[in-house]
């Protein structure tokens, strides 16, 4: 009994120095600028373009994952085949890559020295110093964080129910359409989240394909740089309360769900 009582207040010990380590510098970021200097910074509009077009990107490379790692994310889920790890291994890469190699990377291959980069070129698409750039970006860092979580919800649906709808003559599609993906809405959501949430916050790999036009984190390392802790705090505040409602969604939508109690 005095074994597990000390456990508990060793992982209690814990708990209060992870939650100080985060909290601590957060907070006072947060606490640091006066209300005057978030009225100001807000009013901006480099400040208004750079928070805008930090959620604008961030939301269409989460609609891009979506839209493709969705399927790709079910396949996956339901299906074995010769190098899956592998793939599971490819699409998580990003995850651990250096984020300025990550935009070397695109640049190097969205170039006019390469093929890929003469086809964009002959189509009108412009890469470096874009908008189409930054989402290219952000699909690439935000991708294994949407598919990991919806694959998860896949993985937590049985199969025998989709047997069963096949069984009564539903194809493939519909079923999916009608009995899967219903059912795995609420993961959808959370990787929606997830993409959108470490895609707001990227900064190596963005500053490297497009300095200009400038998203929040740029902007915030910017004045940073240029004038210091003053004028870049009132910027990360905005940028961080902002994070926070994401995330205060997230874990909305990651509580169980309440079960029917009346019926036995």
């Amino acid at each position: 009994m005095k074994n597990r009582e000390y456990f508990l207040w060793m992982a209690l010990g814990c708990g209060f120095l992870i939650s100080a380590f985060i909290l601590i510098p957060l907070l006072n970021m947060i606490w640091a600028p006066s209300l005057q200097s978030l009225k100001q910074t807000i009013q901006e509009k480099a400040v208004i373009k750079a928070i805008w077009l930090s959620i604008y990107t961030s939301g269409v490379a989460a609609l891009i994952a979506f839209l493709f790692g969705t399927p790709f994310a079910y396949l996956l889920s339901r299906k074995e085949f010769f190098g899956k790890r592998l793939v599971e291994s490819i699409i998580d890469l990003p995850i651990v890559i250096p984020h300025p190699v990550v935009g070397i990377a695109i640049l190097g291959v969205t170039g006019k020295n390469h093929w890929i980069g003469r086809i964009l070129y002959r189509l009108g698409i412009r890469i470096m110093g874009s908008i189409p750039g930054i989402i290219t970006v952000l699909v690439f860092v935000g991708l294994p964080f949407y598919m990991d979580t919806v694959k998860a919800g896949f993985d937590a649906i049985s199969p025998r129910l989709e047997a069963v709808s096949r069984s009564l003559g539903a194809s493939l599609p519909r079923t999916f359409l009608c009995i899967t993906f219903p059912l795995a809405a609420r993961s959808v959501l959370i990787g929606i989240i997830m993409c959108i949430a470490r895609a707001v916050s990227e900064f190596g790999a963005v500053v490297v394909v497009a300095y200009h036009p400038m998203i929040a984190p740029v902007l915030i390392y910017e004045r940073f740089e240029g004038y210091g802790l003053a004028y870049s705090q009132p910027i990360a505040v905005w940028l961080i309360l902002f994070c926070l409602i994401l995330f205060l969604v997230l874990r909305m939508l990651s509580l169980p769900r309440k079960k029917n109690n009346d019926q036995d």
